[in-house]
């Protein structure tokens, strides 16, 4: 627990003191408009944030045209974490169809968690027989 917190602490020290506001290369709309929408807030070096990654690409892939899945990397562009008041990475934000935040959850959050919130918003489930 107590290595948690210093990783936490470490975290929050960064984004909230380190890192200089790039613009990011592909402008995105978050949340996506008439979606829902699930927006994951961290960092490309974040260790927590690499792990979420492969969970990340492959819940867009499944998804695709069902739910807007979207990673935006608060170290390169700290304008995100100040829009959404982020206070430690990564979070995860799902909003609704009609663009309201529902749910906001920090730190690592497994793949069955995220299918299960977007299901829970009504995206169906991806077809399993592929």
């Amino acid at each position: 627990m107590n290595q948690f917190v210093r990783v936490v602490l470490i975290v929050v020290c960064c984004l909230l003191f380190g890192g200089t506001p790039l613009t990011a290369s592909e402008p995105v709309e978050v949340p996506v408009k008439g979606m829902v929408t699930m927006v994951d807030l961290g960092a490309d070096k974040c260790i927590p944030c690499k792990m979420m990654a492969p969970i990340i690409e492959k819940v867009r892939k499944d998804f695709e045209g069902r739910a807007a899945i979207v990673f935006l990397d608060v170290w390169k562009d700290s304008s995100h974490g100040r829009r959404f008041g982020i206070r430690a990475i990564p979070t995860q934000i799902f909003f609704d169809a009609e663009g309201r935040e529902v749910f906001r959850h920090i730190g690592f959050l497994d793949e069955k968690s995220i299918v299960a919130k977007l299901h829970e918003l009504g995206v169906p489930r991806p077809d399993t027989t592929q």
